[in-house]
Formats: structure tokens, C-alpha cells, sequence
């Protein structure tokens, strides 16, 4: 008997070791960490040969893959005639494959390194649509969310980066979809700030929504949100008993929104969702 459970024992520590290894190949194979290295499978590649896989990988949408052989094409032939051309497509290829980070220093580092480069305006305006996209998941391109009640620092960064495109390449091709990737910028931050006085509104904090809606007036004229900011306005004077100034923002409100604010936003989606969508989340 005792020699039974022995056996018996032995033959599931055995079977236990087996699953083990078994599921270690497993992983490795999941993660690549076993069997060969992918220096040798490049073995023979030329540059050519990184480049056309390179690409086959971006067409496929297989960003992960298309950032690994642009890191290695650039290790392998630094000094390369295409060098230029393979940075600007590292950086995209990052871009694409939610690598926020070594997007923006790729970009840069072209932007430093070949300044004189014909691309150079595309650099500019990569950033801004890393920027521009940063932040923003799979549900929010799907769902209506409302992308101005998020932290909008991204988007001021974005907005630099345009405004420096802009200021830098007047003539580039890159120009008008930055100029209105830059409105749509300027109305979700206009509508955040409306969200932060409605904020104040709802706890009687009437002097610092007043600040936020005249913040609107005034650094987003132009905005979307200005008849809300209006609207905030004559409340809270009202409320603080500036019957002049009330009256003064509901005469402004009148005149010029005689039909109510142009973009509803109980239209089935958030203002700023329809903003974002007007130039697409995406290039």
C-alpha cells in the first residue's frame, strides 16, 4: 500500500513538473523570450528588406511588429540615405501603436536632427495628433462620451503644437487640418471650463463661476460655449445680486442667440463629442 501511494505520489509530481514546463514554453512562445533571438531572424535583411517588411506591417496595422523592425533597421544602418525617412516612420509607427511617449521624442529627435528636411513640417503636426488622440480610449471613440470633463492638459499641448506648425510652416499642407483641429481644441477646453463653473454653480460658489465664464468670453470668443457662459453669467450675477451686469449678459445672450444656443446638448450626444468627430479622432 505504502508503496502504491509512492508510486502514485511520484507520478503526479512528474505529470505537475511537465505542466510547468509546458506552460513556460507557453509563455515564452506568447512572449518571445525563448527558442532563437530576432537578431537572427533578420539575418541577411538589408535596409531594403526592413523598409518593405516595415511597411507591410503598418498596412496590416500591426504596429507593434513595424516598430520593432523600424528599431532595428535603425540600429543596423544609422548612417543610412533613408535615415531621415525611417525616423518620421518610427515615430508614426509608435504613434499608432498608443506609445505616446516615444512618439513625441522620436518626432523630436527628427525635428533636432534634420531640421532642413523636407518632413520637417509633418513632424510638427505628428505631434499635435499624438497630442490631439492622447488619452482618448477604444469606448471613447465608440461611445459619447464627453472628452471635456477630462484632464486637458494634453490638449493644450496639442494646441501648441499646431500653433507652432502653423507659426513655423504658414504654407505647409499640414496647415488647415491644423487650423481646425485647433478649433475643435479650443471648443473642448472652452466647454471644460463651463463644466467647472456649473460645478461652482451647484455649490453656490457664485464668484468663481463667474471667473470661469468670463474666462470663456475671453480667451474663447469664438467658442462653442459662449452662450452657456452667458447663461452661467446671468445666473450668477443674479445670484450675487449684480442686477446690472445680469441684465448686461442676458442682453448679449439675446441678441445674439435669438434661437438659443446654436449645438443642443441634450441632442443625443455631448457637445464635445461632436466637436471631437467633426475632424476625426484619427490620421
Amino acid at each position: 500500500m505504502v508503496t502504491i501511494l509512492i508510486k502514485f505520489f511520484t507520478a503526479c509530481c512528474l505529470i505537475l513538473a511537465l505542466t510547468s514546463l509546458t506552460g513556460c514554453e507557453t509563455l515564452q512562445s506568447l512572449t518571445g523570450s525563448g527558442g532563437s533571438s530576432e537578431q537572427e531572424d533578420y539575418t541577411g535583411w538589408n535596409a531594403d528588406k526592413f523598409r518593405t517588411e516595415a511597411k507591410v506591417a503598418v498596412d496590416a496595422s500591426s504596429y507593434d511588429k513595424a516598430v520593432k523592425l523600424y528599431e532595428a533597421l535603425e540600429a543596423r544602418y544609422p548612417f543610412d540615405t533613408a535615415a531621415p525617412q525611417t525616423l518620421i516612420d518610427s515615430a508614426y509607427a509608435y504613434y499608432k501603436n498608443n506609445d505616446a511617449e516615444a512618439a513625441l521624442s522620436t518626432a523630436d529627435r527628427f525635428i533636432k536632427t534634420y531640421p532642413r528636411d523636407n518632413h520637417v513640417d509633418y513632424a510638427y503636426y505628428l505631434k499635435g495628433l499624438v497630442n490631439y488622440n492622447r488619452g482618448i480610449t477604444f469606448v471613447d471613440r465608440f461611445l459619447p462620451t464627453d472628452t471635456s470633463q477630462r484632464d486637458q492638459v494634453y490638449a493644450n499641448d496639442a494646441l501648441e503644437n499646431y500653433a507652432e506648425l502653423m507659426r513655423r510652416f504658414p504654407k505647409s499642407q499640414y496647415v488647415a487640418d491644423a487650423q481646425q483641429r485647433s478649433i475643435a481644441i479650443k471648443n473642448n477646453l472652452a466647454m471644460h471650463e463651463i463644466n467647472i463653473a456649473r460645478y461652482y454653480m451647484k455649490r453656490n460658489a457664485y464668484i468663481a463661476a463667474v471667473n470661469r465664464g468670463k474666462t470663456v468670453m475671453e480667451k474663447y470668443p469664438r467658442s462653442i460655449a459662449v452662450p452657456f457662459a452667458l447663461e452661467i453669467l446671468q445666473e450668477a450675477y443674479t445670484q450675487l445680486n449684480m442686477t446690472d451686469l445680469a441684465a448686461d449678459a442676458k442682453r448679449i445672450y439675446t441678441q445674439n442667440y435669438p434661437n438659443g444656443a446654436p449645438v443642443k446638448e441634450n441632442s443625443g450626444e455631448t457637445i464635445s463629442h461632436q466637436v471631437w468627430d467633426f475632424v476625426g479622432l484619427d490620421k
